[in-house]
This record gives C-alpha cells, structure tokens and sequence, in this order.
C-alpha cells in the first residue's frame, strides 16, 4: 500500500516539481532580459513572457493543489498580459492609446 502511494507520488510531483522549476527558472532569465534589453521593445517582449510564464505557473500551482478555479484565475491573467502588451505598443508607436 505504501510503495504504491510512492510510486503514485513518483509519477506526478516529480515531473511537476521539474516543469515549476523550469518555469521559475525561465522567468528568471527572462527578468535579467527585461532589466538589460538593449530596446524598449525586447523588454516589453521579456516581460510579455514573465507574464505568460506566470499564467503557466498559476496554471501549474491549480494543478498541485487540485483547484481547478486556479485555470480560470490563469486564463484571466494571460488575457490581461496580452490586452497590456498591445496597449503598451500602441502607446509606444502612436504615443497615444485612444
């Protein structure tokens, strides 16, 4: 009973626990990216990235948790990141949103 809660425990935690590293470690990487971009634009690309990796890790952590409303909260925030990319370049190239 317990070796197969082991080899249950095996099969899911340990290719999450090494999918979330990778994101945080991706977003990492990324954050060096946006601080150091030599334009506005590969910094505004980089933090488009954070953003979408953050949604991907929301996503991860409703996953673990087994909360499936932590999808929704992930959908929410990748659509926002989006809608606050393009406003950003649009402001950037028309120096206006409207």
């Amino acid at each position: 009973m317990i070796l197969a809660e082991v080899e249950s425990m095996l099969n899911t935690d340990i290719p999450t626990l090494v999918v979330g590293v990778a994101l945080l470690f991706g977003i990492m990487l990324l954050l060096v990216r946006a601080i150091a971009g030599p334009t506005n634009y590969d910094r505004i690309l980089a933090m488009n990235a954070i953003g979408t990796k953050t949604a991907l890790f929301v996503a991860l952590l409703g996953f673990i948790t087994e909360r499936p409303a932590f999808l929704d909260i992930a959908l929410a925030y990748a659509i926002l990141n989006f809608v606050g990319t393009i406003a950003i370049l649009k402001f950037i190239r028309h120096r206006r949103l409207g």
